[in-house]
């Protein structure tokens, strides 16, 4: 009776550590992925970085993760680098991450061409694109993360659908004919104006 009892407290021991250790595991892969910008400390200018996930979650799980680079937009030229902005991430890394700055750039906006809002966005859904100076839409995998300041800055918010039109019409021009939308140059004024 006893030797049972040993063997199912240590079973249980031996889970409770497991599912801890995988919880550890897990939020620091969760917390650390995705491509994310900082601002170089070497030439205080954006760059794009990823965390090497990996080292990162497995060394996370009985302590605080180490952090390392596993790719930056300033590499191979600077691949030396002390990696210093490491320090950015460690502080607020969901302030850093690629998807959280343009989810926090559309909060509040709406389609610079048929005027819906963007409302929330999801993982895994229709996201929504960037409609540049130069009256191109953009994807946001299509705009480098060391880029991404100065394309907010003068780019407007596209709904999919908008996005999805807009490219018909410039890969397919032949191919469609739209009545209902508004010039580009209309609805750019509309959107500044506003």
């Amino acid at each position: 009776m006893n030797m049972s009892l040993l063997a199912g407290f240590l079973v249980g021991l031996v889970a409770a550590l497991a599912i801890f250790a995988a919880t550890r595991l897990v939020s620091a892969w969760l917390k650390y992925r995705g491509q994310m910008v900082i601002t170089c400390p070497e030439n205080q200018r954006p760059a794009g970085v990823s965390v090497d996930t990996r080292h990162a979650a497995a060394s996370g799980i009985a302590r605080r993760p180490d952090l390392r680079l596993a790719d930056c937009s300033r590499w191979p030229e600077r691949a030396g680098c002390g990696q210093d902005c490491l320090r950015q991430i460690e502080a607020a890394p969901e302030d850093c991450r690629v998807r959280n700055i343009l989810t926090r750039w559309y909060a509040g906006k709406s389609c610079a061409w048929c005027g819906r809002a963007i409302g929330e966005i999801h993982t895994g859904e229709r996201k929504p694109a960037l409609l540049t100076p130069d009256r191109l839409s953009v994807e946001w995998n299509d705009i480098a993360a060391e880029r991404l300041e100065e394309t907010l800055a003068t780019a407007l918010p596209l709904c999919f659908a908008c996005h999805i039109a807009n490219t018909m019409v410039r890969e397919h021009p032949d191919l469609v004919i739209d009545r209902h939308r508004p010039t580009v140059a209309q609805a750019s004024k509309e959107s500044h104006v506003s």
